[in-house]
């Protein structure tokens, strides 16, 4: 299955799994082949990469 999802920066996405804090959300900092995230409910940031993005992704919130 693939999502036609358009990911740019400043985008909400909304992962299968939350994060220990509680959060599934997460801001997009960076895109490319790996993307940086930060959780809207710690603040933690992590690299992860655009694959494992693509298939973990529940929602995806454009920014404003």
């Amino acid at each position: 299955m693939r999502n036609d999802y358009v990911y740019e920066v400043g985008d909400i996405v909304t992962l299968k799994k939350q994060h220990p804090c509680g959060s599934k959300e997460w801001e997009i900092l960076r895109v490319g082949a790996d993307f940086r995230l930060k959780c809207l409910g710690c603040g933690h940031q992590i690299m992860i990469s655009r694959k494992l993005v693509e298939k973990n992704t529940k929602d995806l919130r454009k920014k404003a």
